[in-house]
């Protein structure tokens, strides 16, 4: 059998009984980083000697058959270096390898980014999306804020703290009146949840953020928008480096509008 091990993503104390009871029994162990599995077994006082085996994201489709054909014979406990494995973490091509061959797969629930930061955020939580790490390119991230325009879900973005004041930047030029949390060192000692409109927020942004950053988006306004202002849209997209297809592409994804009109309307044509 698979096992899925959720384990702290800052705070020792939320390791599970069922995941320390694991770690205790089980023969093989498939970690993100080895030394970082050894190094929470001490801190959890787990005195066993698993075989350890490496599993991220440059290796797991090498090895991902041959665990998959060991846990038919016994379990293999899946860990990361933090949180959920499979949710934006290696585990995902080593459990669909193992449902189609047909090997049992469960899960130790336990700490979650995303959870965590949906639920501190005050934002809406009956519908989210979670949509991993945001792009490292400006274009490319403006892109992405301008298709959560009409957007009618909550959304969790993962961001690395090096560059969270120009994204905090890109969401109040995108979505200048959307309502957002930044989370930073969820579950750590200097755990903290900015909540505002990114243009709030900016000042803050712009000083020394360190630690892990979780974004969470409110859900866009279910509104008619008139095909001129999606034009405007697109234009501004051009505008900040988009090219001009991609631009209607993302505008027509979320208007609902011709991609053919509003390319045209960007070259002038209408």
């Amino acid at each position: 059998m698979i096992i899925l091990g959720a384990t702290p993503i800052g705070n020792l104390g939320d390791a599970t009984p069922r995941l320390i009871d694991a770690l205790n029994t089980v023969k093989i162990i498939a970690a993100e980083d080895t030394r970082t599995a050894i190094r929470l077994m001490r801190a959890l006082d787990v005195d066993a000697h698993p075989e350890l085996i490496a599993l991220h994201e440059h290796n797991e489709r090498v090895v991902a058959a041959d665990l998959v054909g060991r846990a038919a014979e016994e379990d293999v406990l899946v860990l990361t270096d933090a949180g959920m494995p499979t949710v934006s973490d290696p585990g995902f091509v080593l459990v669909r390898e193992a449902v189609a061959q047909g090997v049992d797969v469960t899960c130790l629930p336990g700490p979650s980014a995303v959870v965590v930061a949906l639920a501190v955020s005050g934002l809406p939580t009956d519908r989210f999306a979670f949509d991993g790490f945001l792009p490292r390119k400006k274009g490319q991230r403006l892109e992405y804020f301008a298709s959560l325009a009409a957007e009618p879900r909550t959304v969790v973005v993962f961001e690395s703290p090096h560059r969270i004041a120009s994204t905090v930047a890109d969401i109040a030029e995108a979505l200048p009146d959307r309502q957002i949390a930044v989370c930073r060192e969820l579950t750590k000692k200097f755990e903290e949840v900015r909540r505002g409109t990114a243009g709030e927020l900016l000042e803050w942004a712009s000083g020394e953020v360190r630690g892990e950053i979780v974004i969470v988006i409110a859900p866009g306004e279910q509104r008619v928008r008139s095909f001129d202002e999606a034009a405007t849209d697109v234009r501004a997209l051009v505008a900040d480096g988009t090219r001009l297809r991609d631009a209607a592409a993302v505008v027509a994804q979320s208007t609902g509008f011709s991609k053919r009109d509003l390319y045209e309307a960007g070259l002038g044509r209408s």
